[in-house]
């Protein structure tokens, strides 16, 4: 995470991922490939619908999210290789839970998201890696909370001397 390892991390280290525009071309392009549900696909389809309105599918929100953290991740760990630094590859993730998409999200919304270190272990099984458990939202211009979860990451550690 943001080219850390795993001993660098604190609990509470907040980042602000940067946000992402929903344009109604976006949102119809999205769920055409990935969600194509008449709420999403259509101006008609989304006023017949549960939002009022055409709106971005829940997983196209969570897709911005991920957009934000991997260029985020990416920018930080370009400036501590540009520094000199060493830098870990990118751990997968094994899960996330209580993904919540508590808004809808409209054509000509942004959501700024962003990221909380809620806490950090070693793994006794994989010692050369530890778990990065997070908080992540996703705010909207309005500042309403439109979307979050809660993560985790295999973070490499600190080599061993």
């Amino acid at each position: 995470m943001l080219g850390l390892f795993l001993e660098d991390i604190d609990e509470g280290l907040s980042v602000d991922l940067g946000s992402y525009h929903f344009t109604r071309e976006n949102i119809l392009r999205f769920a055409r490939k990935y969600d194509p549900q008449p709420f999403h696909l259509s101006d008609e389809g989304g006023f017949r619908g549960p939002f009022g309105g055409l709106s971005a599918s829940g997983w196209h929100t969570a897709a911005g999210w991920m957009k934000c953290f991997v260029a985020t991740n990416d920018a930080a760990r370009a400036k501590l290789l540009a520094a000199g630094k060493t830098s870990p590859e990118v751990g997968p993730g094994p899960g996330f839970t209580n993904l919540k998409w508590l808004k809808p999200v409209y054509p000509g919304d942004t959501v700024r998201y962003s990221s909380r270190v809620t806490g950090k272990r070693e793994l006794a099984s994989r010692p050369q890696w530890g778990l990065v458990f997070s908080m992540n939202e996703g705010f909207n211009q309005k500042d309403e909370l439109v979307f979050s979860f809660e993560g985790k990451v295999f973070t490499a550690r600190l080599p061993s001397p």
